[in-house]
């Protein structure tokens, strides 16, 4: 395989990309071209920060794989010297992409996910961490939740600390099915788990059943979600959070624990007035900029 890399200005990223798809390109990926200098900027902000003013960069590098170094070479070739785009073009090279096992090298990128030193995550291809008592075994997949983002992270954590022994638990959101294998893990009699991507809810069935908790586990769209639970738990997002409070309130026995998270430290106050009219949230856990609410509904 062989990588031609372009640099180019912004304006013509969005082309360029699908032109050389049209040619024949394998794929196509763009870079910043001040990445690692003083002129790098960020994206999509961080935690806690304001999102940058416009996407894209002002230098981007648009790289091309090829099956053959010749394909390589006649596209830059063409695009340099008699294509509409030639004049945004600054950079032309081709070069040899290294064989590796790509498999392989995938799989190093996952390494086990310590929630506690019992609670693992662990990806099928691994050995279990010494110590692992509680395991759940999970490979990345289409569906949102491995257990690394922080948010993911201080649920099931939550969950290790109130184990809902015999409880009737609901996952809103659902994802992958972690937070649902989790609650079942830990004791939970029967687990609703519910996503609006029925991509989702497929993925939050193959998990449960690979990880012998298919029984304990009904996954399905939201109107799946059917009468109160002792423990609600929901890892979306701020805004929808928002939008869903009175559902999710409406789906709390009395004395039942709500649990939100996907919400960054600054949007705290929001969430907190938005569901002032059902029942007292607070901050019980923080990560990385994110923080993990509580609350319960009144006995």
């Amino acid at each position: 395989m062989f990588e031609l890399c372009l640099q180019v200005t912004q304006e013509v990223v969005e082309l360029l990309s699908d032109s050389l798809m049209e040619i024949g390109a394998l794929s196509v990926s763009v870079e910043d071209a001040d990445a690692l200098t003083d002129q790098e900027r960020a994206q999509y902000g961080e935690p806690g920060m304001p999102p940058p003013e416009q996407l894209g960069w002002t230098r981007s590098i648009v790289i091309a794989l090829f099956e053959d170094e010749q394909s390589a070479m006649e596209v830059g070739n063409w695009l340099i010297e008699q294509s509409d785009l030639a004049e945004h073009l600054s950079v032309s090279k081709v070069r040899a992409v290294p064989e590796q096992d790509w498999v392989r090298l995938t799989q190093s990128q996952f390494d086990p996910v310590e929630i506690t030193p019992e609670f693992w995550i662990v990806p099928t291809w691994h050995e279990l961490p010494r110590g692992a008592s509680k395991v759940l075994r999970l490979d990345p997949g289409l569906a949102f939740g491995t257990g690394t983002h922080p948010t993911t992270k201080m649920c099931l954590r939550w969950i290790a600390k109130h184990p809902p022994l015999n409880k009737r638990v609901l996952d809103y959101g659902c994802g992958s099915g972690i937070l649902a294998m989790g609650a079942a893990l830990y004791g939970a009699s029967v687990v609703d788990a519910v996503d609006i991507d029925s991509a989702a809810v497929s993925s939050t069935v193959e998990n449960a059943r690979a990880n012998q908790l298919g029984e304990l586990i009904q996954a399905g769209l939201p109107d799946a979600a059917v009468g109160v639970y002792d423990t609600v738990l929901a890892n979306i997002l701020a805004s929808p959070l928002k939008v869903l409070a009175p559902l999710l309130a409406g789906h709390m026995k009395p004395g039942a624990s709500l649990v939100l998270a996907g919400i960054l430290e600054r949007q705290a106050q929001e969430l907190i007035q938005a569901y002032s009219p059902y029942c007292k949230l607070s901050v019980v856990d923080a990560l990385d900029g994110w923080i993990l609410m509580s609350a319960q509904s009144p006995k």
